[in-house]
Protein backbone atom coordinates (compact mmCIF):
# COMPACT_ATOMS: atom_id res chain seq x y z
CA UNK A 1 0.00 0.00 0.00
CA UNK A 2 2.76 2.45 0.88
CA UNK A 3 4.68 1.59 -2.27
CA UNK A 4 1.54 2.28 -4.27
CA UNK A 5 1.44 5.88 -3.05
CA UNK A 6 5.17 6.19 -3.80
CA UNK A 7 4.39 5.25 -7.42
CA UNK A 8 1.16 7.17 -7.90
CA UNK A 9 1.76 10.27 -5.75
CA UNK A 10 5.54 10.31 -5.27
CA UNK A 11 5.90 13.98 -4.32
CA UNK A 12 2.93 14.21 -1.95
CA UNK A 13 3.77 14.68 1.71
CA UNK A 14 3.73 11.45 3.77
CA UNK A 15 5.42 12.49 7.03
CA UNK A 16 5.90 15.90 8.65
CA UNK A 17 7.94 15.87 11.87
CA UNK A 18 8.41 18.82 14.20
CA UNK A 19 11.52 18.24 16.31
CA UNK A 20 12.23 19.07 19.93
CA UNK A 21 14.30 22.05 18.78
CA UNK A 22 11.56 23.33 16.47
CA UNK A 23 13.24 22.12 13.29
CA UNK A 24 11.02 20.42 10.73
CA UNK A 25 11.63 17.36 8.58
CA UNK A 26 9.31 16.48 5.73
CA UNK A 27 9.25 13.29 3.66
CA UNK A 28 7.34 12.59 0.48
CA UNK A 29 5.94 9.11 -0.13
CA UNK A 30 8.76 8.46 -2.61
CA UNK A 31 11.46 9.59 -0.17
CA UNK A 32 10.07 7.57 2.71
CA UNK A 33 9.64 4.45 0.56
CA UNK A 34 13.33 4.63 -0.35
CA UNK A 35 14.30 5.09 3.30
CA UNK A 36 12.20 2.03 4.20
CA UNK A 37 13.96 -0.08 1.58
CA UNK A 38 17.35 1.06 2.83
CA UNK A 39 16.33 0.24 6.40
CA UNK A 40 15.14 -3.23 5.38
CA UNK A 41 18.44 -3.86 3.57
CA UNK A 42 20.43 -2.63 6.57
CA UNK A 43 18.50 -4.87 8.96
CA UNK A 44 19.19 -7.86 6.72
CA UNK A 45 22.94 -7.17 6.51
CA UNK A 46 23.03 -7.22 10.33
CA UNK A 47 21.47 -10.68 10.37
CA UNK A 48 17.87 -9.77 11.16
CA UNK A 49 15.58 -12.04 9.19
CA UNK A 50 11.94 -12.75 8.52
CA UNK A 51 10.13 -13.56 11.77
CA UNK A 52 12.76 -12.07 14.09
CA UNK A 53 11.39 -9.78 16.80
CA UNK A 54 12.86 -6.30 17.13
CA UNK A 55 12.11 -3.77 19.86
CA UNK A 56 11.64 -0.22 18.56
CA UNK A 57 11.92 2.26 21.45
CA UNK A 58 11.99 5.76 20.01
CA UNK A 59 10.32 9.10 20.54
CA UNK A 60 8.33 10.79 17.76
CA UNK A 61 11.29 11.10 15.41
CA UNK A 62 11.40 10.16 11.67
CA UNK A 63 13.56 7.13 12.42
CA UNK A 64 10.60 5.48 14.19
CA UNK A 65 8.59 5.44 10.96
CA UNK A 66 11.62 4.43 8.89
CA UNK A 67 12.45 1.52 11.21
CA UNK A 68 8.84 0.36 11.38
CA UNK A 69 8.41 0.41 7.58
CA UNK A 70 11.78 -1.32 7.09
CA UNK A 71 10.97 -4.13 9.50
CA UNK A 72 7.54 -4.70 7.95
CA UNK A 73 9.09 -4.79 4.48
CA UNK A 74 11.70 -7.30 5.60
CA UNK A 75 9.11 -9.52 7.30
CA UNK A 76 10.63 -9.02 10.74
CA UNK A 77 8.28 -8.34 13.66
CA UNK A 78 8.48 -4.86 15.22
CA UNK A 79 7.65 -4.53 18.92
CA UNK A 80 6.91 -0.84 19.52
CA UNK A 81 7.58 0.45 23.02
CA UNK A 82 7.39 3.83 24.68
CA UNK A 83 10.57 5.67 25.77
CA UNK A 84 9.00 5.75 29.25
CA UNK A 85 9.77 2.05 29.71
CA UNK A 86 12.11 1.36 32.62
CA UNK A 87 15.09 -1.00 32.62
CA UNK A 88 12.89 -3.65 34.24
CA UNK A 89 10.20 -3.13 31.57
CA UNK A 90 12.77 -3.59 28.81
CA UNK A 91 14.26 -6.67 30.42
CA UNK A 92 10.77 -8.20 30.71
CA UNK A 93 10.08 -7.58 27.01
CA UNK A 94 13.48 -8.76 25.84
CA UNK A 95 13.22 -12.03 27.74
CA UNK A 96 9.52 -12.72 27.21
CA UNK A 97 9.56 -12.07 23.46
CA UNK A 98 13.08 -13.45 22.88
CA UNK A 99 14.07 -10.27 21.09
CA UNK A 100 16.76 -10.38 18.37
CA UNK A 101 17.42 -6.66 18.06
CA UNK A 102 16.73 -3.24 19.56
CA UNK A 103 16.41 0.15 17.86
CA UNK A 104 16.55 3.02 20.34
CA UNK A 105 18.26 6.32 21.22
CA UNK A 106 20.87 7.22 23.86
CA UNK A 107 18.31 7.34 26.66
CA UNK A 108 16.94 3.92 25.75
CA UNK A 109 20.42 2.44 25.33
CA UNK A 110 21.23 3.48 28.89
CA UNK A 111 18.42 1.26 30.16
CA UNK A 112 19.48 -1.87 28.27
CA UNK A 113 21.63 -4.39 30.11
CA UNK A 114 22.55 -8.03 29.51
CA UNK A 115 21.44 -8.10 25.89
CA UNK A 116 23.55 -9.99 23.37
CA UNK A 117 21.43 -9.23 20.30
CA UNK A 118 21.74 -6.54 17.64
CA UNK A 119 21.92 -3.05 19.15
CA UNK A 120 21.07 -0.05 16.97
CA UNK A 121 21.24 3.53 18.21
CA UNK A 122 19.63 6.62 16.67
CA UNK A 123 21.09 10.12 16.80
CA UNK A 124 24.35 9.42 18.61
CA UNK A 125 27.38 7.16 19.00
CA UNK A 126 27.86 4.72 21.86
CA UNK A 127 30.25 1.84 22.48
CA UNK A 128 28.63 -1.51 21.74
CA UNK A 129 25.92 0.04 19.58
CA UNK A 130 25.71 0.38 15.78
CA UNK A 131 24.68 3.73 14.31
CA UNK A 132 21.25 3.30 12.71
CA UNK A 133 21.33 6.52 10.69
CA UNK A 134 24.66 5.74 9.04
CA UNK A 135 23.66 2.16 8.34
CA UNK A 136 20.44 3.19 6.60
CA UNK A 137 22.22 5.91 4.61
CA UNK A 138 24.78 3.45 3.27
CA UNK A 139 22.26 0.74 2.30
CA UNK A 140 20.47 0.10 -1.00
CA UNK A 141 17.13 1.68 -1.93
CA UNK A 142 16.65 -1.09 -4.52
CA UNK A 143 16.54 -3.89 -1.96
CA UNK A 144 13.89 -6.58 -2.59
CA UNK A 145 13.38 -8.98 0.35
CA UNK A 146 11.75 -12.38 0.13
CA UNK A 147 7.98 -12.45 0.05
CA UNK A 148 6.03 -12.88 3.28
CA UNK A 149 2.83 -14.81 3.85
CA UNK A 150 -0.31 -13.01 4.95
CA UNK A 151 -0.46 -15.18 8.08
CA UNK A 152 3.19 -14.62 9.05
CA UNK A 153 3.74 -12.78 12.35
CA UNK A 154 3.48 -9.07 11.59
CA UNK A 155 3.58 -6.87 14.68
CA UNK A 156 3.73 -7.62 18.40
CA UNK A 157 2.36 -5.36 21.11
CA UNK A 158 2.55 -5.64 24.85
CA UNK A 159 -0.77 -4.70 26.45
CA UNK A 160 -1.03 -1.72 28.78
CA UNK A 161 -1.17 -3.94 31.85
CA UNK A 162 -4.11 -2.27 33.61
CA UNK A 163 -5.01 -5.48 35.49
CA UNK A 164 -1.72 -7.39 35.59
CA UNK A 165 1.57 -8.02 33.76
CA UNK A 166 1.53 -7.02 30.07
CA UNK A 167 0.49 -9.75 27.65
CA UNK A 168 1.91 -10.21 24.15
CA UNK A 169 -0.64 -9.42 21.45
CA UNK A 170 0.39 -10.92 18.10
CA UNK A 171 -1.02 -9.61 14.81
CA UNK A 172 -0.33 -11.19 11.42
CA UNK A 173 1.32 -9.55 8.42
CA UNK A 174 -1.84 -8.75 6.47
CA UNK A 175 -4.96 -8.80 8.65
CA UNK A 176 -4.14 -5.93 11.01
CA UNK A 177 -2.75 -3.56 8.41
CA UNK A 178 -5.56 -4.21 5.93
CA UNK A 179 -8.32 -3.73 8.49
CA UNK A 180 -7.01 -0.32 9.52
CA UNK A 181 -8.52 0.90 6.27
CA UNK A 182 -11.71 1.07 8.36
CA UNK A 183 -9.91 3.15 10.97
CA UNK A 184 -8.56 5.63 8.44
CA UNK A 185 -11.62 5.96 6.22
CA UNK A 186 -14.58 5.62 8.57
CA UNK A 187 -13.45 6.88 11.95
CA UNK A 188 -10.57 9.25 11.16
CA UNK A 189 -12.55 10.46 8.10
CA UNK A 190 -9.29 10.97 6.19
CA UNK A 191 -8.80 12.11 2.61
CA UNK A 192 -5.57 12.31 0.63
CA UNK A 193 -5.25 16.06 1.27
CA UNK A 194 -5.50 15.78 5.06
CA UNK A 195 -2.75 16.42 7.61
CA UNK A 196 -3.41 14.18 10.60
CA UNK A 197 -1.90 14.69 14.05
CA UNK A 198 -2.09 11.96 16.67
CA UNK A 199 -0.89 12.85 20.17
CA UNK A 200 -0.37 9.23 21.21
CA UNK A 201 3.06 7.92 22.10
CA UNK A 202 4.81 5.72 19.51
CA UNK A 203 4.79 2.80 21.94
CA UNK A 204 1.01 2.61 22.23
CA UNK A 205 -1.14 0.55 19.86
CA UNK A 206 -2.96 3.77 19.01
CA UNK A 207 0.14 4.86 17.07
CA UNK A 208 -0.50 1.98 14.64
CA UNK A 209 -4.09 3.17 14.30
CA UNK A 210 -3.51 6.89 13.77
CA UNK A 211 0.18 7.42 13.06
CA UNK A 212 0.91 4.54 10.70
CA UNK A 213 -1.68 2.30 9.03
CA UNK A 214 -4.85 4.42 9.19
CA UNK A 215 -3.61 7.69 7.65
CA UNK A 216 -1.43 6.07 5.01
CA UNK A 217 -4.24 3.84 3.79
CA UNK A 218 -5.93 7.07 2.75
CA UNK A 219 -2.80 8.74 1.38
CA UNK A 220 -2.89 11.39 4.11
CA UNK A 221 0.10 13.10 5.71
CA UNK A 222 1.12 12.05 9.23
CA UNK A 223 2.04 15.04 11.41
CA UNK A 224 4.18 14.50 14.49
CA UNK A 225 5.63 16.57 17.33
CA UNK A 226 8.64 15.33 19.29
CA UNK A 227 7.33 16.56 22.63
CA UNK A 228 9.06 14.70 25.43
CA UNK A 229 8.38 14.91 29.13
CA UNK A 230 5.14 15.98 30.75
CA UNK A 231 2.27 16.80 28.40
CA UNK A 232 1.67 20.54 27.90
CA UNK A 233 -1.92 21.49 27.06
CA UNK A 234 -0.83 25.00 26.02
CA UNK A 235 1.84 23.66 23.65
CA UNK A 236 -0.68 21.31 22.04
CA UNK A 237 -3.17 24.12 21.53
CA UNK A 238 -0.48 26.35 20.00
CA UNK A 239 0.48 23.56 17.58
CA UNK A 240 -3.13 23.14 16.47
CA UNK A 241 -3.35 26.88 15.93
CA UNK A 242 -0.05 27.35 14.09
CA UNK A 243 0.08 24.37 11.72
CA UNK A 244 -2.34 23.29 8.93
CA UNK A 245 -3.60 20.26 10.87
CA UNK A 246 -6.98 19.15 9.52
CA UNK A 247 -7.72 16.04 11.58
CA UNK A 248 -6.63 15.29 15.11
CA UNK A 249 -6.62 12.45 17.65
CA UNK A 250 -6.09 13.09 21.36
CA UNK A 251 -6.43 10.73 24.34
CA UNK A 252 -9.00 11.68 27.01
CA UNK A 253 -6.23 12.44 29.51
CA UNK A 254 -4.92 15.21 27.24
CA UNK A 255 -8.39 16.54 26.43
CA UNK A 256 -9.29 16.88 30.10
CA UNK A 257 -6.28 19.12 30.59
CA UNK A 258 -6.84 21.11 27.41
CA UNK A 259 -10.40 22.13 28.16
CA UNK A 260 -9.16 23.60 31.45
CA UNK A 261 -7.24 26.19 29.41
CA UNK A 262 -8.68 29.41 27.99
CA UNK A 263 -9.78 27.97 24.64
CA UNK A 264 -11.14 31.34 23.53
CA UNK A 265 -7.54 32.50 23.07
CA UNK A 266 -6.96 30.03 20.21
CA UNK A 267 -8.23 29.61 16.65
CA UNK A 268 -7.80 26.44 14.62
CA UNK A 269 -8.41 27.57 11.03
CA UNK A 270 -7.74 24.24 9.29
CA UNK A 271 -9.04 21.76 11.88
CA UNK A 272 -12.21 19.97 10.74
CA UNK A 273 -12.37 16.59 12.53
CA UNK A 274 -11.44 15.48 16.08
CA UNK A 275 -11.39 11.96 17.52
CA UNK A 276 -10.47 10.32 20.82
CA UNK A 277 -9.96 6.76 22.08
CA UNK A 278 -8.20 4.75 24.77
CA UNK A 279 -10.70 5.53 27.52
CA UNK A 280 -14.15 7.15 27.41
CA UNK A 281 -14.25 10.92 27.08
CA UNK A 282 -16.25 12.55 29.86
CA UNK A 283 -19.37 14.25 28.41
CA UNK A 284 -18.51 17.61 29.98
CA UNK A 285 -15.16 17.56 28.12
CA UNK A 286 -16.94 17.02 24.80
CA UNK A 287 -19.36 19.84 25.59
CA UNK A 288 -16.59 22.25 26.57
CA UNK A 289 -14.57 21.51 23.42
CA UNK A 290 -17.53 21.98 21.10
CA UNK A 291 -18.64 25.15 22.86
CA UNK A 292 -15.20 26.69 22.33
CA UNK A 293 -14.32 25.35 18.87
CA UNK A 294 -17.58 24.32 17.23
CA UNK A 295 -16.08 20.87 16.67
CA UNK A 296 -17.43 17.55 17.92
CA UNK A 297 -15.12 14.92 19.41
CA UNK A 298 -15.93 11.60 17.72
CA UNK A 299 -15.19 8.77 20.11
CA UNK A 300 -13.97 5.37 19.02
CA UNK A 301 -13.54 2.05 20.78
CA UNK A 302 -11.11 -0.77 20.11
CA UNK A 303 -8.22 -2.54 21.77
CA UNK A 304 -4.59 -3.36 21.22
CA UNK A 305 -6.04 -6.68 20.05
CA UNK A 306 -8.23 -5.07 17.34
CA UNK A 307 -8.74 -2.18 14.98
CA UNK A 308 -11.66 0.23 15.39
CA UNK A 309 -14.77 -1.72 16.48
CA UNK A 310 -17.29 0.86 17.69
CA UNK A 311 -17.29 4.53 16.81
CA UNK A 312 -19.12 7.70 16.02
CA UNK A 313 -18.38 8.15 12.32
CA UNK A 314 -19.32 11.47 10.73
CA UNK A 315 -18.98 10.03 7.20
CA UNK A 316 -21.74 7.48 7.91
CA UNK A 317 -24.19 10.24 8.82
CA UNK A 318 -25.29 8.65 12.09
CA UNK A 319 -26.40 11.08 14.82
CA UNK A 320 -24.26 11.23 17.95
CA UNK A 321 -25.81 10.44 21.31
CA UNK A 322 -24.02 12.22 24.12
CA UNK A 323 -22.04 9.80 26.27
CA UNK A 324 -22.24 6.93 23.77
CA UNK A 325 -19.11 5.60 22.08
CA UNK A 326 -21.14 5.00 18.91
CA UNK A 327 -22.29 2.04 16.87
CA UNK A 328 -20.57 -1.06 15.53
CA UNK A 329 -18.24 -0.54 12.58
CA UNK A 330 -19.54 -2.29 9.43
CA UNK A 331 -18.04 -5.73 8.98
CA UNK A 332 -18.01 -6.82 12.62
CA UNK A 333 -20.52 -8.99 14.45
CA UNK A 334 -20.62 -7.51 17.93
CA UNK A 335 -22.76 -8.54 20.88
CA UNK A 336 -23.21 -7.79 24.58
CA UNK A 337 -23.13 -11.11 26.44
CA UNK A 338 -23.72 -12.45 29.93
CA UNK A 339 -21.45 -14.99 31.65
CA UNK A 340 -23.16 -17.88 29.84
CA UNK A 341 -22.52 -16.22 26.44
CA UNK A 342 -26.17 -15.30 26.00
CA UNK A 343 -26.95 -11.91 24.48
CA UNK A 344 -28.47 -9.59 27.07
CA UNK A 345 -31.58 -7.47 26.33
CA UNK A 346 -31.17 -3.89 25.12
CA UNK A 347 -30.19 -1.56 27.95
CA UNK A 348 -28.67 -4.23 30.17
CA UNK A 349 -24.98 -4.56 30.99
CA UNK A 350 -22.80 -7.31 29.59
CA UNK A 351 -19.39 -7.98 28.08
CA UNK A 352 -18.58 -6.74 24.58
CA UNK A 353 -17.82 -9.71 22.33
CA UNK A 354 -16.73 -10.17 18.71
CA UNK A 355 -18.05 -13.03 16.62
CA UNK A 356 -15.17 -15.20 15.32
CA UNK A 357 -17.12 -18.10 13.78
CA UNK A 358 -17.76 -19.11 11.07
CA UNK A 359 -15.55 -16.28 9.79
CA UNK A 360 -12.79 -14.66 11.78
CA UNK A 361 -12.86 -10.92 11.04
CA UNK A 362 -9.93 -8.97 9.66
CA UNK A 363 -8.12 -6.88 12.23
CA UNK A 364 -8.55 -9.24 15.18
CA UNK A 365 -5.24 -10.40 16.63
CA UNK A 366 -4.06 -13.95 16.07
CA UNK A 367 -3.44 -14.82 19.74
CA UNK A 368 -1.97 -13.88 23.07
CA UNK A 369 1.42 -15.21 22.18
CA UNK A 370 2.67 -17.90 24.56
CA UNK A 371 -0.35 -17.42 26.86
CA UNK A 372 -2.59 -20.47 26.28
CA UNK A 373 -4.62 -19.89 29.45
CA UNK A 374 -5.43 -16.33 28.42
CA UNK A 375 -6.45 -17.49 24.93
CA UNK A 376 -8.76 -20.11 26.46
CA UNK A 377 -10.35 -17.50 28.71
CA UNK A 378 -10.91 -14.96 25.94
CA UNK A 379 -11.90 -17.19 23.00
CA UNK A 380 -15.04 -19.02 24.09
CA UNK A 381 -17.57 -20.64 21.81
CA UNK A 382 -18.13 -18.45 18.77
CA UNK A 383 -16.79 -15.33 20.48
CA UNK A 384 -13.74 -13.32 21.46
CA UNK A 385 -14.51 -11.68 24.81
CA UNK A 386 -13.00 -8.21 25.12
CA UNK A 387 -13.12 -7.93 28.92
CA UNK A 388 -14.97 -4.61 28.59
CA UNK A 389 -18.54 -4.16 29.79
CA UNK A 390 -21.14 -1.96 28.15
CA UNK A 391 -24.83 -1.44 27.46
CA UNK A 392 -26.29 -1.41 23.97
CA UNK A 393 -29.56 0.43 23.41
CA UNK A 394 -32.35 -0.57 21.04
CA UNK A 395 -30.80 1.50 18.23
CA UNK A 396 -27.40 -0.15 18.45
CA UNK A 397 -25.53 2.57 20.37
CA UNK A 398 -22.98 1.31 22.89
CA UNK A 399 -22.46 2.87 26.33
CA UNK A 400 -19.20 2.02 28.07
CA UNK A 401 -19.39 0.79 31.67
CA UNK A 402 -15.81 -0.34 32.44
CA UNK A 403 -13.43 -3.24 32.46
CA UNK A 404 -15.20 -6.36 33.69
CA UNK A 405 -12.82 -6.43 36.68
CA UNK A 406 -13.56 -2.77 37.47
CA UNK A 407 -17.35 -2.90 37.85
CA UNK A 408 -18.33 -2.25 41.47
CA UNK A 409 -21.05 -4.39 43.06
CA UNK A 410 -22.52 -2.52 46.02
CA UNK A 411 -25.68 -3.52 47.96
CA UNK A 412 -27.11 -5.25 44.89
CA UNK A 413 -26.26 -2.41 42.50
CA UNK A 414 -23.70 -2.59 39.69
CA UNK A 415 -21.76 0.67 39.38
CA UNK A 416 -19.45 1.55 36.51
CA UNK A 417 -16.47 3.64 37.68
CA UNK A 418 -16.53 5.88 34.63
CA UNK A 419 -19.86 7.53 35.40
CA UNK A 420 -18.78 8.36 38.96
CA UNK A 421 -15.44 9.69 37.71
CA UNK A 422 -17.28 11.85 35.17
CA UNK A 423 -19.45 13.29 37.91
CA UNK A 424 -16.42 14.09 40.05
CA UNK A 425 -14.45 15.93 37.36
CA UNK A 426 -17.44 18.16 36.66
CA UNK A 427 -16.63 19.79 40.00
CA UNK A 428 -14.36 22.83 39.52
CA UNK A 429 -11.95 21.65 42.23
CA UNK A 430 -11.16 18.34 40.52
CA UNK A 431 -8.69 17.78 37.71
CA UNK A 432 -8.63 13.94 37.75
CA UNK A 433 -10.43 11.16 39.56
CA UNK A 434 -10.38 7.37 39.67
CA UNK A 435 -12.99 5.16 41.31
CA UNK A 436 -12.67 1.58 42.59
CA UNK A 437 -14.62 -0.83 44.74
CA UNK A 438 -13.50 -1.36 48.34
CA UNK A 439 -14.54 -4.47 50.27
CA UNK A 440 -17.32 -3.84 52.79
CA UNK A 441 -19.01 -6.30 55.17
CA UNK A 442 -22.47 -4.81 54.77
CA UNK A 443 -22.59 -3.74 51.11
CA UNK A 444 -20.07 -6.23 49.67
CA UNK A 445 -18.28 -3.21 48.17
CA UNK A 446 -18.42 0.54 48.56
CA UNK A 447 -17.36 3.18 46.05
CA UNK A 448 -14.00 4.73 46.88
CA UNK A 449 -12.65 7.69 44.91
CA UNK A 450 -9.07 8.87 44.53
CA UNK A 451 -9.10 12.56 43.60
CA UNK A 452 -6.43 14.91 42.22
CA UNK A 453 -7.27 18.55 42.95
CA UNK A 454 -6.67 21.57 40.76
CA UNK A 455 -4.17 24.19 41.82
CA UNK A 456 -5.60 26.53 44.43
CA UNK A 457 -7.69 23.85 46.15
CA UNK A 458 -6.65 22.12 49.36
CA UNK A 459 -7.82 18.71 50.62
CA UNK A 460 -10.09 18.82 53.66
CA UNK A 461 -13.14 17.08 55.10
CA UNK A 462 -15.51 19.85 54.01
CA UNK A 463 -14.44 19.37 50.39
CA UNK A 464 -15.00 15.60 50.68
CA UNK A 465 -18.59 16.20 51.76
CA UNK A 466 -19.05 18.77 49.00
CA UNK A 467 -17.84 16.29 46.37
CA UNK A 468 -20.11 13.56 47.76
CA UNK A 469 -23.15 15.83 47.61
CA UNK A 470 -22.15 16.92 44.11
CA UNK A 471 -22.08 13.28 42.94
CA UNK A 472 -25.50 12.62 44.45
CA UNK A 473 -26.91 15.51 42.41
CA UNK A 474 -25.14 14.67 39.15
CA UNK A 475 -25.61 10.88 39.11
CA UNK A 476 -27.79 8.38 40.94
CA UNK A 477 -27.42 8.88 44.74
CA UNK A 478 -26.45 5.25 45.40
CA UNK A 479 -23.34 5.72 43.22
CA UNK A 480 -21.70 8.45 45.28
CA UNK A 481 -18.22 7.68 46.72
CA UNK A 482 -18.57 6.83 50.40
CA UNK A 483 -14.81 7.27 50.76
CA UNK A 484 -12.66 9.94 49.12
CA UNK A 485 -8.88 10.04 49.29
CA UNK A 486 -6.98 13.03 47.93
CA UNK A 487 -3.78 12.17 46.03
CA UNK A 488 -1.21 14.17 44.07
CA UNK A 489 -1.33 11.83 41.07
CA UNK A 490 -2.97 8.63 39.85
CA UNK A 491 -1.03 5.46 38.97
CA UNK A 492 -1.09 4.96 35.22
CA UNK A 493 0.20 2.60 32.61
CA UNK A 494 2.85 3.76 30.16
CA UNK A 495 0.03 4.58 27.72
CA UNK A 496 -1.70 6.86 30.21
CA UNK A 497 -4.51 4.55 31.36
CA UNK A 498 -5.39 4.44 35.05
CA UNK A 499 -4.12 1.32 36.82
CA UNK A 500 -7.16 0.62 38.96
CA UNK A 501 -5.62 -2.63 40.15
CA UNK A 502 -3.06 -0.55 42.07
CA UNK A 503 -5.81 1.59 43.56
CA UNK A 504 -7.87 -1.48 44.54
CA UNK A 505 -4.83 -2.88 46.32
CA UNK A 506 -4.30 0.45 48.05
CA UNK A 507 -7.97 0.60 49.08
Amino acid sequence: MFERWARERPQELALWCLGEDGNEQRFSFEQLAKEARRAAHFFQTLGIKRGDRVLVILARVPQWWIAMLGLVRLGAVPIPGTPMLTSADLRYRIETAEVSGIVTDADGAGKVARFDGIRLIVGSEQAGWTNFDEGVRDSSADFEPELTRSDDPGILYFTSGTTGPPKMVLHTQASYGLAHRLTGELWLDLKSNDVHWNLSDTGWGKAAWSSFFGPWHMGACVFSVDARGKFSAMAALRTLANYPITTWCAPPTALRLMVREDLSAYRFPKLRHCVSAGEPVNPEVITAWKSATGLTIYEGYGQTETVILIANCRCLGRPIRAGSMGQAIPGYELAVLDRELNEVPAGEEGEIAIGVKPNRPLGLFQEYWRSPDENTARFRGDWYLTGDTARRDADGYYWFVGRADDVIKSAGYRIGPFEVESALIEHPAVVEAAVVGKADEVRSQIVKAFVVLRKGHSPNDALKVELQEHCKRVTAPYKYPREIEFVTELPKTISGKIRRIDLRNRA
